[in-house]
C-alpha cells in the first residue's frame, strides 16, 4: 500500500496546543483557596480531599453529560395521567451524589468548627464543576434555619437534609434516607416583591391547603419546598412535600424554564391546586421566616462567582502557558502577563470576600452574625458584577478556542450573570445594604471596625478609606447607593487581602482597585507586581 505523501501527513500534526489534562487537584493547584481557606478556619483536610474527587475527569464527563443531555419534562404518561416528574442524565445524579456524600449541605450543621467556610469551599468548587447542580444543594443546605420555626417538622426533615447520602427514589420524605429542598417563592406580578404575592394558604386542622401559580420553582424535583403564600394572617412560609403518605402532592409542572445557562438544573413554573402544605413559623411573618433560607443562600451567591472566574483563570493561564505565538509563549510577552495578572487579582478579591463572609457565619457572637448580614450582600454584589466582565476577558485569551464548547468558557459566559440576580438582583442587594446599616448598628459598627483594623499597613488604602468616610459620613442617597457599595466592598477586599498578608495581590490590588492605577479595562493597570502575582498561579 502506498503511503501517503509526508505534505498530507503533516496537516494532521498537533503543535503550539497545550497539553491536555486530565485529573486536576483543585486544591492542590490553587494557592489563593488554600491560604483563604485556612484564615477562614475550614476543614483544610476535608477540603484536600474534596478538591480531588471534584478535580476527576471523571467528574467533568458527569458534569458535560448533565449538561448537554438536557432535564426533561415528562408531565403525563401514556394514559393522560399526571407524572409531573423531571428526568436527568445519570451524570446528574452522580455529581448531586458526590455534593451531597462530601457535605454540601450537611457539614455547617454538624457542630464543626468552620462549618461555613468549609461548605464555602465547595460552593467554589462546584461552580467549577456544574454551576447548575449547585441549585439544589445550596437550597438544601440553606433550609435548615428556617425549617427550626417548626419543630415536628424540624424532627422529620432536617436529619434528611443532612444524611450525607443522596436518595433520588421517589417516596415520603419519611420513607427516605435522605432528602433535598427547593424553593417557590416567585410569581409574575411581584418578582423581588414577594408581598405582592397571591397565592392563598387556606387552614385545613393540622395543615393548610395552597392555590396559586409560582413563576420560578428551583429544582423541582426536590423532596420539598419552602414557599410564600397568603394565609388569613397574612404573608406565610410554607413546607410544601413533594410526595404524601397517599401519593403525590398536587404540585403540578406547568414547563421547564428555558435559560441562558444553568441547564443542567430543571427550573420551573408550577400550580399548586390545594397542595398539601405545613406552616413555618407564625401567620403573617412569612418574610422573616424565609429571611433565613435566603440569608445562608446569598452565601452561596457570594462564593460561587469567585470559583466560576478561578476555572475561567484556570483554563486561560493554562492555554497561554503552553501556546506561543511571535516565537514567544503567550505567557513570557508583557502584555499578556498584564492581562493574567489582573483577571488573577478579581479571583483573589472575590475568594477573599467570599471567605470572610463564611468567617463571619461561622462566628457565635452578635457582632459576628451582624458583620455576616453586611459582608455577604458586599461580597454578593461586586463579586457578581466583576464576574461577566472578568470571564469575557479570560475567553479573550484562548482567541477563536475561547468560543468553542469544547472549552469551559461559553459555559462559565452562561453562568455569569446568574449569581448577581438570584437571591435578589443589584439594586435589591444595594437597597438591603442601606437597609442593614440602618436597622443594624452593630452591622455598621463591625464593617467599619474591619475597615479600620488594617489602617497603617497600606498608605493608599489609608487614603481611600477616608476619601470613603470623607463622601459619605453618613448613609449615601439611595441614587449612589451602587457608588457606596462598590466602595465598601472594594475596602473589605482590600482589608481581607492586607490580612492574608500576600503582599504583591493586596498592594496590586489596592493600587489598582482603589488608588487608580488602572484604566477602565482588564489589563490597563501599572504599577503592581506582575511576577509576585503570576506566580501563585504555578
Amino acid at each position: 500500500m502506498t503511503s501517503a505523501p509526508h505534505s498530507q501527513l503533516a496537516t494532521h500534526e498537533v503543535s503550539n496546543q497545550p497539553v491536555p489534562r486530565d485529573d486536576r487537584d483543585l486544591w492542590a493547584a490553587d494557592t489563593a483557596l488554600r491560604a483563604a481557606a485556612h484564615w477562614a478556619g475550614a476543614d483544610t483536610g476535608a477540603l484536600a480531599r474534596a478538591g480531588q474527587a471534584m478535580g476527576r475527569a471523571e467528574m467533568r464527563d458527569h458534569a458535560e453529560n448533565a449538561r448537554r443531555d438536557a432535564p426533561r419534562l415528562h408531565l403525563f404518561d401514556r394514559s393522560g395521567r399526571r407524572r409531573d416528574e423531571v428526568e436527568f442524565h445519570p451524570g446528574y445524579h452522580a455529581i448531586m451524589e458526590l455534593g451531597m456524600t462530601l457535605g454540601y449541605a450537611a457539614g455547617p450543621w454538624e457542630g464543626g468548627a468552620g462549618g461555613h467556610a468549609t461548605h464555602a469551599a465547595l460552593v467554589y468548587y462546584m461552580a467549577q464543576l456544574e454551576p447548575g447542580i449547585s441549585c439544589p444543594l445550596t437550597m438544601t443546605y440553606a433550609a435548615v434555619p428556617a425549617l427550626r420555626e417548626n419543630p415536628d417538622l424540624a424532627k422529620l426533615w432536617v436529619p434528611k437534609l443532612t444524611a450525607r447520602a443522596y436518595d433520588p427514589s421517589i417516596a415520603p420524605v419519611a420513607r427516605k434516607r435522605a432528602a433535598t429542598m427547593g424553593m417557590a417563592m416567585t410569581e409574575k406580578q411581584g418578582g423581588s416583591d414577594v408581598r405582592a404575592n397571591s397565592t392563598i394558604a387556606t387552614p385545613r386542622g393540622d395543615h393548610y391547603t395552597l392555590r396559586g401559580h409560582k413563576w420560578f420553582c428551583s429544582a423541582p424535583m426536590c423532596d420539598g419546598f419552602l414557599t410564600l403564600a397568603q394565609a388569613p394572617g397574612g404573608l406565610t412560609c410554607f413546607l410544601v412535600p413533594r410526595w404524601l403518605e397517599d401519593g403525590r402532592n398536587t404540585m403540578h409542572l406547568m414547563r421547564l424554564k428555558d435559560k441562558l445557562g444553568n441547564r443542567a438544573n430543571a427550573s420551573s413554573e408550577i400550580e399548586y391546586h390545594d397542595a398539601i402544605a405545613y406552616r413555618l413559623g407564625d401567620e403573617g411573618q412569612g418574610v422573616k421566616t424565609i429571611i433565613e433560607m435566603v440569608h445562608h443562600t446569598r452565601l452561596d451567591t457570594a462564593m460561587a462567582p469567585a470559583g466560576l472566574m478561578r476555572a475561567a483563570l484556570d483554563e486561560a493561564h493554562w492555554w497561554v502557558s503552553g501556546r506561543a505565538a511571535f516565537q514567544r509563549r503567550l505567557i513570557d510577552q508583557p502584555l499578556m502577563r498584564s492581562v493574567i495578572a489582573d483577571l488573577a487579582l478579581e479571583v483573589e478579591a472575590a475568594t477573599a470576600l467570599g471567605f470572610g463572609a463564611a468567617r463571619a457565619f461561622d462566628g457565635q457572637a452578635p457582632e459576628d452574625r451582624a458583620f455576616a448580614r453586611i459582608s455577604v450582600a458586599l461580597a454578593k454584589f461586586i463579586s457578581n458584577k466583576r464576574a461577566p466582565v472578568m470571564i469575557v476577558e479570560a475567553m479573550e485569551c484562548l482567541g477563536g478556542m475561547g468560543y468553542i464548547e469544547e472549552t469551559p468558557m461559553p459555559m462559565l459566559y452562561r453562568e455569569a450573570p446568574l449569581n448577581g440576580i438570584w437571591e435578589g438582583s443589584g439594586n435589591v442587594i444595594c437597597l438591603d445594604i442601606l437597609r442593614t446599616l440602618v436597622k443594624e448598628p452593630l452591622a455598621a459598627e463591625a464593617l467599619m471596625a474591619r475597615l479600620k483594623s488594617v489602617i497603617g499597613r497600606d498608605g493608599s488604602y489609608d487614603a481611600a478609606l477616608k476619601a470613603h468616610t470623607d463622601r459619605w459620613p453618613a448613609l449615601p442617597p439611595e441614587g449612589e447607593a451602587r457608588w457606596f457599595a462598590e466602595s465598601a466592598a472594594n475596602l473589605l477586599a482590600a482589608a481581607y487581602l492586607l490580612e492574608l498578608d500576600c503582599v504583591p495581590v493586596a498592594e496590586g490590588f489596592i493600587a489598582t482597585r482603589l488608588a487608580g492605577q488602572r484604566g477602565h479595562v482588564p489589563g490597563a493597570i501599572s504599577g503592581v507586581d506582575v511576577p509576585g502575582i503570576l506566580a501563585r498561579l504555578g
